[in-house]
């Protein structure tokens, strides 16, 4: 008997001021075994400058749309655009392994999940030691460390009924909430009743960021945010604020001066993020 066929992807890629990493990622769209996807690009360069880009990639289906500035703005100026099964959202600086459309695709597929999360790892093939390498079924408090924006696989059929992004969020957004964008998507997708499951084998190509005081806030603030937004318990919310004391503490003994400033950073943002987050 024939193998059904696989199920198609529309790729929500916002970009702006990025030409060699769009290029990459590109090439290795050029490359992936599954070929039912469609990109659909969403520029907020105020100029023409991806024209020559596009034009080395003529054999992919690309929309090419525009938006306001700020991830968020971008990721809906594209969901009214949605048709294939199965969206995803890159970062326009990532890389996915040849086969990964395919093994996502079969996945939801036999398993008939709304969604897969994978594995964010460095050119090398490595992970942050923040992230976990069990596969489970996500929560609302397990999610932290299985997901991010460009590891993400949704049924189309899933984000309907979630909707938009909250444009308060994200990169852009001129609030201090410069990240947890997907991580709020998530949270309202499991709160339907979403079956989404995570898998450390499925992995996805991302420069490592370095570990500086302003992401520290900025992160820890985002997520703070996101617990008050979505009135996590105070149990939840009291192990999330003071889960970076531990990594203060172990930096402190190793005498790691930079990684502590991160770690008191964070900390400083979770609290930032949880006093001044919306309240019910």
């Amino acid at each position: 008997m024939a193998r059904p066929e696989l199920p198609s992807f529309d790729l929500v890629l916002a970009t702006v001021g990025r030409f060699a990493e769009l290029e990459r990622f590109l090439a290795s769209l050029e490359a992936q075994t599954h070929r039912r996807f469609r990109v659909l690009l969403v520029d907020q360069n105020g100029d023409n400058r991806l024209q020559g880009v596009l034009a080395k990639h003529k054999t992919l289906e690309i929309a090419h749309l525009r938006s306001e500035p700020g991830l968020s703005r971008a990721r809906n100026r594209a969901l009214s655009e949605l048709r294939a099964e199965i969206v995803a959202f890159p970062d326009d600086d990532c890389v996915y392994p040849t086969d990964l459309l395919e093994r996502v695709a079969d996945r939801v597929a036999m398993q008939d999940l709304d969604g897969l999360t994978g594995r964010s790892v460095d050119e090398g093939g490595r992970s942050s030691p923040s992230w976990k390498l069990d596969a489970a079924r996500l929560t609302e408090t397990n999610l932290w460390n299985r997901a991010i924006s460009y590891t993400i696989f949704l049924r189309r059929d899933l984000v309907e009924p979630v909707g938009a992004f909250d444009e308060q969020l994200g990169l852009g957004s001129g609030t201090p909430w410069t990240s947890a964008e997907e991580i709020d998507y998530l949270v309202r997708a499991l709160r339907l009743g979403a079956r989404i499951e995570y898998d450390p084998d499925l992995t996805v190509s991302h420069s490592v960021r370095t570990l500086t005081q302003v992401e520290g806030f900025r992160d820890g603030a985002s997520l703070g945010h996101i617990l008050r937004k979505h009135r996590y318990p105070a149990r939840e919310v009291v192990r999330r604020l003071v889960r970076p004391v531990g990594g203060m503490l172990v930096s402190l003994a190793r005498l790691d001066w930079p990684r502590l400033r991160f770690h008191v950073a964070t900390l400083r943002g979770r609290v930032f993020g949880w006093l001044r987050g919306p309240r019910a």
